[in-house]
């Protein structure tokens, strides 16, 4: 087990544990204080340890090594893994809308005031664990640990409009207790928003979408300095789990053997993961410069 993978998967145990308590919590005072709100942030803290869970299994997937099946290793879990977790905050977001609504429609009582001293305390934790998490899928690489890093911060986020709400509702007293059922559909709002920014770069990785175009020009400014390239024609870079690969076509003296052309791809490719390691693998085609000049 690399220190990489060790990384997530200690972020992603400490990211269960806190949320199966937080759920519990937030649960019982929803329940007890008479707050749809909290009870909403709790369904949030069950999915955390539903998606937490799927991303442990995910880390553990994409770090085995490649084999015959998979020559290009197992990275593309992480993508499908963050998928998951999207799917299930759309989930969660629409059983809080949905419930919100009809508790808006609904009269009830006004919810406790001992509730805003539990939310206090969950917006702190989660927006410490959301820190925690999103420095270790920075360090790493990882899409999917970012995407749990995303979820506890919706929690954050959803626990404050939950607080909003409950304030409202007391300060406002008769007529404002529908102020926290609006808070609990305000959060199924950002939670979807949280969902965008889940999904698309996972989508983008398995559809082998290129890098950051700054990455890509840095990638063909490394290969250009090494001796014996005359030009880089092409740059192509795609995420794989924690790591990146990289296509490159570059020229070099047409006059040159097929050994000295080998020897020139191998520098372009030590040159550049010495300088960018999260390159894992390199593919270099050598054109003969002679040749692609009279193209």
């Amino acid at each position: 087990m690399d220190t990489t993978e060790n990384k997530g998967l200690k972020s992603t145990f400490i990211g269960i544990v806190v949320s199966a308590i937080l759920a519990v919590v937030k649960a019982l005072g929803g329940i007890f204080g008479n707050s749809y709100a909290l009870i909403a942030d709790a369904i949030e803290s069950t999915a955390d340890i539903f998606t937490s869970s799927m991303l442990w299994v995910g880390l553990k997937w994409s770090s085995k090594p490649a084999d015959e099946d998979h020559p290009y290793g197992h990275g593309k879990a992480e993508a499908l893994i963050a998928i998951g977790i999207a799917i299930a905050l759309t989930i969660a977001a629409f059983v809080i809308g949905k419930e919100s609504i009809h508790n808006i429609i609904t009269p009830h009582k006004t919810p406790a005031a001992y509730t805003l001293i539990i939310l206090l305390i969950v917006i702190a934790t989660k927006e410490i664990l959301y820190r925690y998490v999103m420095k270790t899928g920075v360090e790493t690489n990882s899409d999917a640990v970012k995407a749990d890093a995303f979820h506890h911060r919706s929690d954050a986020i959803t626990s404050a409009a939950a607080f909003i709400g409950i304030s409202i509702a007391l300060i406002g007293g008769d007529g404002y207790e529908v102020a926290d059922d609006w808070a609990a559909l305000f959060a199924s709002g950002i939670i979807m928003i949280n969902v965008y920014k889940i999904a698309r770069p996972a989508i983008g990785e398995l559809l082998d979408e290129d890098l950051d175009p700054a990455l890509n020009q840095k990638v063909k400014e490394l290969a250009g300095e090494v001796r014996g390239v005359v030009n880089v024609e092409k740059c192509h870079t795609r995420k794989m789990g924690v790591m990146n690969h990289a296509d490159l076509h570059i020229w070099v003296d047409g006059n040159l053997s097929v050994t000295d052309g080998h020897i020139i791809s191998h520098d372009v490719k030590d040159h550049i993961q010495r300088t960018l390691p999260q390159f894992i693998e390199i593919m270099i085609h050598i054109e003969p410069a002679s040749v692609a000049y009279k193209i």
